[in-house]
């Protein structure tokens, strides 16, 4: 037996995987398994095939099915359960950063408010009714019924969690907290990102029902990446033109109501709200709204730790840029830039992967 394992390295990926081949119903979802488990390329070289989904093939056809046991029907999520988590997201966001601009960036108003926004990804995080199974099951495998546990509610209350929402108070209230600058303006930018919080959840939730729907619809890994390619830099530009549209709307409000001294300027007040802030704000502006939505598509993805980590790198960058002399803008664009950089490029080579919509 040893020395069959060893010819036929395709066996050893049969034991090692076996649960996952007996439960499939299609050759794509092993495939999908097992670029999940890590493997490429170079693997289903070694068993002799030329591509991952070729392997799965035949493992599909070497693995019996396992008897079918009756599966529970799949409880689809509450109609309307992604506006309602958007509209809830954004309500936990911008009471807290306007009691900020209300009261003064002060250590005592900073740290209760900071509250609502570190629990806010837990809050808005999927109930298991409204997410349904978890990877692999029938509410987003196209591939056929598999039975797997359901996720735990713990889970909404983890440690990713607590670091995912940590990172979205620092980022959210930093440039509250940055000493210097125009109050006003940083105020408006501020409450406009905290109410676009509510887009960039509805633009992951969306990001993740297209996953599923192009993985019950593709017939193999390449056709399932070549549809998915085009939908991140959809959810994500839609997530910052929403940015964009709540920015402009509260410089507009900022302009009437806290206009610039001196001299006057014609043109109206669309001409004053584009006047108040500059292409480095605007920038700026357009880092943190990436700052906020991509750590959303990864953690609705099940890349809680990536989202997390991100969250919480986004503002630490920036703090250290604003230690260092720069200004604030500048400190979100150098620091939070970099670190949005790095989270589009992980999130472009791995939420176009099956395994994240499995």
């Amino acid at each position: 037996m040893s020395g069959g394992a060893a010819v036929d390295p395709v066996r050893e990926v049969m034991a090692e995987h076996r649960e996952l081949c007996e439960r499939a119903v299609d050759p794509l979802e092993i495939a999908a398994g097992l670029e999940d488990a890590g493997l490429g390329p170079d693997a289903a070289a070694r068993c002799r095939h030329a591509d991952l989904f070729s392997l799965a093939e035949e493992l599909y056809a070497r693995v019996p099915r396992r008897p079918p046991t009756a599966p529970e029907p799949a409880r689809p999520g509450p109609r309307g359960a992604g506006v309602r988590a958007a509209l809830t997201a954004a309500a936990l966001a911008v009471p807290p950063c306007a009691g900020v601009v209300a009261l003064g960036a002060r250590w005592p108003v900073l740290l209760p408010a900071a509250v609502p926004l570190v629990l806010l990804p837990a809050l808005t995080a999927p109930a298991p009714a409204e997410a349904g199974p978890p990877p692999g099951g029938p509410a987003c495998d196209a591939l056929g019924p598999v039975r797997t546990p359901p996720p735990s509610p713990g889970s909404r209350r983890s440690p990713a969690a607590l670091g995912y929402g940590l990172g979205l108070a620092a980022l959210l209230l930093l440039p509250l907290a940055a000493p210097g600058g125009d109050r006003p303006l940083a105020a408006a930018l501020v409450l406009a990102a905290a109410v676009s919080t509510g887009s960039a959840e509805r633009a992951a939730r969306w990001y993740r029902q297209v996953g599923c729907g192009h993985l019950r619809a593709a017939r193999t890994l390449a056709e399932f990446r070549a549809r998915m390619r085009p939908v991140l830099p959809v959810a994500v530009a839609l997530h910052l033109a929403v940015l964009a549209v709540l920015t402009y709307a509260a410089l507009a409000v900022l302009a009437a109501v806290a206009p610039r001294p001196g001299p006057g300027h014609g043109g109206g007040l669309l001409h004053l709200a584009a006047e108040r802030a500059g292409a480095a704000q605007w920038a700026a502006q357009g880092v943190l709204g990436l700052l906020l939505v991509l750590p959303a598509l990864l953690a609705r993805c099940g890349r809680t730790t990536a989202a997390a980590l991100g969250a919480l790198a986004g503002p630490a960058a920036a703090a250290v840029a604003l230690a260092l002399g720069g200004s604030t803008p500048s400190a979100v664009l150098l620091g939070g830039g970099t670190v949005a950089a790095v989270l589009l490029a992980y999130a472009w080579a791995r939420l176009g992967r099956a395994g994240s919509h499995r």
